[in-house]
């Protein structure tokens, strides 16, 4: 039965309500997203930043026995 503001704001509070629920799990699911994705950035960072400092110990430690190797002996 309709309250005092009429059957359209009665109508308008039953469907209200599970549209918003919606659109909240809507909105989750979208954050979840972009957080996995946010995670996912983070770890191929830091794989790429040790790679890489790796990489350059690796040649100056090359640089380092070659300058050595060649080096006069005294």
């Amino acid at each position: 039965m309709a309250n005092n503001n009429g059957v359209f704001s009665d109508l308008f509070e039953a469907v209200g309500a599970p549209v918003q629920n919606v659109a909240d799990t809507v909105g989750n699911g979208v954050n979840s997203v972009i957080s996995v994705a946010q995670s996912c950035t983070n770890v191929c960072t830091n794989l790429l930043t040790s790679t890489a400092a790796a990489g350059l110990q690796f040649i100056q430690s090359v640089v380092s026995g070659i300058s050595t190797a060649i080096a006069p002996k005294q």
